[in-house]
């Protein structure tokens, strides 16, 4: 498990604001629960705890100019 600043990807940041919309509306309509709270522990409680964790555990470059 990892602990303190995450590694800034440049390319991932990118790729996070260029998803469309439209693309996110599409996988709503055809996948039930898809975009839903708490569909991750449904779907695979094991990868979810071990995101809460590291989410908690670990911070970005963009947070200490919070």
């Amino acid at each position: 498990m990892k602990f303190g600043m995450r590694k800034p990807s440049i390319k991932r940041s990118i790729s996070a604001r260029t998803t469309g919309r439209m693309k996110r509306e599409v996988k709503k309509t055809l996948i039930p629960g898809y975009g839903k709270k708490g569909i991750g522990w449904v779907k695979n409680p094991r990868k979810a705890a071990y995101n809460k964790i590291y989410h908690k555990t670990t911070f970005s470059l963009w947070d200490l100019f919070k």
